[in-house]
């Protein structure tokens, strides 16, 4: 009767010496207060799918992450927003794809898990269904963090495409989002938990890569891409670069080594990700928890953002390569 759940908010070139102390400090404050959240909900006896949900909501309401309000923007200036959530119990799953006004894209993933007949919404149709349901709907200027759209700025000149007008009602972050670390095409945020039941979850929101064009879509609504959850394996969520996740199936791919081949949690993650995944070219990692209270992380980029905790263990937080 233990509960587990590991948190990740990207990955990337994240190097000491790209990092200031304040930076470092408020990464880590930001990643163990969404496993606090949803360690809180643990604690309380209640899903592994809440405590998922919790959590994300927590990284999307910060504009450090990329994902919800601190999401990079499009080539055309825009926030789309992806997410998955998905319940290892039952494997019923929701996901949204370039979602434009929705404050958390988690929470909405999940009601089309709920309350739809379909796994995964797009586009208008996705804000549609939003505004059906009575998701708070926010003004596109409250996703603005300045560093972002300077990061698009920088990215489109090296494209040599045009920069487009700021977002109407934008004003410049001079608070928390102003710490924002740019992670190149790997800033995504996802949480994995375990609850008193033995049910695994796992959840994964972001806004994808900067500059990204002709309506994008990465891993991390695709079930079994860059989220997947069975209670006969693990819960794992992923980031990294989308397209070699997709690929690959290697969230899905991870939970297969366990399923079907007995391998122990730490050992797929690292077979996938530090083998699979590296010998195809892509930069990535993953977090995961399997049934049994089992906790792993891999990642094969120079750092990521990530924190674990469970029933009987103090909370552990890192952000570089060397850090536990």
């Amino acid at each position: 009767m233990s509960w587990s759940l590991v948190v990740h908010g990207g990955s990337g070139v994240i190097d000491r010496a790209d990092l200031s102390a304040e930076q470092d400090v408020a990464y880590r404050a930001s990643l163990a207060a969404a496993s606090e959240a949803g360690a809180a909900v643990l604690r309380a006896g209640r899903s592994a799918v809440d405590a998922v949900e919790t959590a994300v909501r927590v990284l999307e309401d910060d504009p450090l992450f990329n994902a919800g309000r601190g999401a990079v923007f499009t080539a055309d200036g825009c926030v789309e927003l992806d997410a998955a959530i998905m319940c290892g119990q039952t494997l019923a799953a929701g996901a949204v794809a370039a979602v434009t006004r929705t404050r958390n894209p988690i929470s909405l993933a999940r009601a089309v898990e709920e309350r739809s007949p379909h796994v995964l919404l797009v586009g208008s149709g996705a804000d549609a269904f939003a505004a059906a349901e009575g998701f708070e709907q926010v003004d596109p200027s409250y996703f603005f963090v300045e560093r972002r759209w300077r990061a698009l700025e920088k990215q489109l000149k090296r494209e040599g495409l045009a920069v487009p007008p700021r977002p109407a009602g934008s004003v410049a972050d001079e608070n928390l989002g102003a710490l924002a670390h740019d992670e190149g095409k790997r800033g995504t945020v996802g949480v994995v938990a375990r609850d008193v039941n033995a049910n695994v979850a796992a959840g994964t929101s972001t806004g994808g890569t900067t500059a990204k064009r002709w309506g994008r879509v990465g891993d991390s609504p695709l079930i079994g891409a860059g989220t997947y959850a069975s209670n006969a394996s693990a819960a794992v969520s992923g980031t990294g670069e989308g397209e070699y996740f997709i690929r690959l199936g290697v969230a899905h791919r991870i939970c297969a080594l366990v399923e079907f081949q007995g391998m122990g949690l730490q050992a797929a993650a690292d077979r996938v990700v530090q083998e699979d995944l590296t010998k195809l070219g892509g930069q990535g990692g993953a977090i995961c928890v399997a049934p049994d209270g089992q906790m792993a992380w891999s990642f094969n980029t120079s750092g990521m953002y990530r924190a674990r905790i469970a029933e009987g263990q103090a909370l552990a937080v890192g952000i570089y390569k060397d850090d536990p």
